[in-house]
């Protein structure tokens, strides 16, 4: 392990948690919630967000042993030497990445005093060169072949070149310029592309092709076939089709694009949303000014991240901390984040690749095989369409699942309507109060299949409204959060050798439905012949 720091397996504080996890505060004693001011008391706050947590499984004791746990384990000195730019996409004495880790720095861009001064440097060249391209987007100096304005971006890439964006537009779609909008293209799945492609004019539309190394097979092979849609209609590529990718990667070509944004090796893809990854596509559809205020949301927090150790004035550490609780101590092994907003219907799938592929780790910093529970597993969906789902598990099922709800006081539209004496928006807020407090205290009865044990634990983030600033901010608080608990973990939180053994075997079984023969392919030729019904021919086009 990392001896330049503790962590949840040497810190002395593991101890006293292990200790107090035995008999974890009771949300359904008598009181519990209401005989004190503990739901007063327990409200952390950081930039637009407060968490009231007050139905966690939590005590002053507990707190305080957390505190202990964050100080010895300096979790915020190492996320402050992740944003100043230590390498910390590594495994010591072995073969790895050996990268520093600055999504910060794609939005500590505001001031003189960035955590990164060089690499925050670049990122303001990006967003310039992104300005400019904008600005000749608005004045008509960038136009289609028939001298049109472009209406529509549609995105190429997979992963975090998707899901984190793909959120992000969903989630802010009001504040979208009139008249333009944004459509994804990820799966390899050839209906997906086919079915964007259906509903767009190609003629008044911008292609974003997204790939760091510029050799991502499935969003070359979505580039490949969208561009052959382009030239099926009569139109040129080069003058549709943007890319977002590294600096000279087969991607920076100038021939084939009409402008190309660079990413980072540092900045890892389900990390990337502030990067141009996310901001070539917000800034087509938010404008420059809005794509700002997201970004400064995003900066707002990472600065509270790094400067606070109180974990009670640091929201992303306290809800990190309160997960491994949860996680390590509670023995939970799945998380769910509930948005009470229709507009965060895809950031839980977001949240799903950035955490689980962030944390789904069984090995510390240093090779040797960890002995605790990493990484848990992440879900979720919007509420209250959940409510007629998934939340009689939540309730009364013998799987217990912390929760983290998220919720707004006002909706994004201003279109509301009052139905017996109260708005659509206050029901939806009724729902979320009601579920928190439904999980924490339960409910006594006699008739069995009527009662409801309590004691399942949950946090609400909450934000007067979803815009820019505050999804930017939301963001940033859940990346904090991975961070902190992979350093916790003692692990690396930003490689993902996991997605690349499949991507091997499917190699060599393209090769196969290629005809191509491949040394000590048995296994694959056999999964191949059963698959295709007894040939594999019969899968090759």
């Amino acid at each position: 392990m990392d001896p330049k720091y503790k962590n949840l397996t040497t810190a002395e504080a593991a101890e006293s948690l292990s200790r107090l996890a035995g008999q974890p505060y009771d949300l359904t004693a008598s009181g519990a919630l209401t005989e004190t001011d503990r739901i007063e008391r327990y409200i952390c706050e950081t930039g637009p967000f407060r968490m009231l947590y007050a139905t966690q499984r939590v005590d002053d004791d507990v707190l305080n042993a957390l505190q202990a746990l964050a100080d010895q384990c300096a979790l915020t000195a190492q996320f402050k030497e992740m944003r100043s730019g230590a390498v910390m996409n590594r495994i010591q004495g072995f073969e790895s990445e050996e990268r520093q880790v600055l999504h910060t720095a794609t939005r500590d861009v505001f001031g003189d005093t960035a955590a990164a001064p060089a690499e925050s440097a670049r990122a303001r060249d990006e967003l310039t060169k992104l300005k400019e391209f904008l600005t000749d987007l608005e004045n008509g100096k960038i136009t289609n072949a028939e001298g049109e304005s472009f209406t529509t971006l549609v995105n190429v890439g997979i992963g975090g070149s998707d899901l984190g964006p793909r959120s992000i537009y969903e989630a802010l779609k009001p504040f979208g310029i009139s008249g333009r909008s944004v459509h994804f293209i990820a799966n390899v799945d050839p209906d997906d592309a086919a079915d964007v492609l259906s509903r767009v004019d190609l003629s008044r539309t911008l292609i974003n092709i997204v790939s760091k190394s510029g050799t991502t097979l499935e969003t070359l092979t979505n580039e490949r076939l969208v561009i052959e849609q382009l030239r099926a209609a009569g139109i040129d590529p080069a003058k549709h089709c943007l890319a977002v990718t590294g600096e000279g990667s087969p991607m920076d070509d100038p021939d084939k694009y009409l402008r190309s944004f660079y990413m980072f090796d540092y900045i890892g893809g389900r990390y990337s949303s502030t990067s141009m990854v996310g901001s070539v596509m917000l800034g087509f559809y938010l404008g420059y000014d809005q794509l700002l205020e997201f970004l400064k949301g995003a900066n707002e927090v990472d600065q509270a991240a790094e400067t606070i150790p109180d974990i009670r004035s640091n929201l992303p550490l306290l809800l990190a901390l309160i997960g491994v609780w949860n996680h390590n101590y509670l023995e939970r092994s799945t998380v769910a984040v509930l948005p009470y907003s229709q507009a965060l219907h895809r950031f839980p799938a977001h949240l799903q690749q950035c955490d689980m592929e962030s944390n789904g780790k069984s090995i510390h910093r240093d090779g040797s095989q960890v002995k605790i529970k990493t990484g848990p597993i992440v879900w979720g969906e919007p509420g209250t369409n959940g409510q007629h789902a998934f939340y009689q598990l939540l309730h009364q099922g013998t799987e217990i699942v912390p929760v983290e709800f998220i919720g707004f006081i006002k909706n994004q539209r201003n279109l509301d309507l009052i139905v017996e004496d109260t708005t659509s928006q206050q029901k939806l807020f009724a729902n979320l109060l009601a579920q928190s407090i439904a999980m924490a205290v339960g409910r006594l009865h006699e008739n069995p299949n009527k009662k409801f044990e309590g004691n399942r634990p949950s946090s609400l983030l909450l934000a007067d409204k979803l815009t820019p600033h505050t999804m930017g901010a939301l963001l940033a608080i859940y990346e904090a959060k991975i961070v902190y608990q992979g350093f916790l973990w003692d692990i690396n939180s930003f490689d993902q050798e996991g997605v690349q053994l499949g991507k091997v075997l499917a190699t060599r079984i393209l090769k196969l439905i290629k005809g191509m023969g491949v040394e000590d392919n048995e296994l694959e030729n056999r999964f191949l012949k059963v698959a295709g019904n007894g040939s594999s021919s019969r899968i090759a086009r």
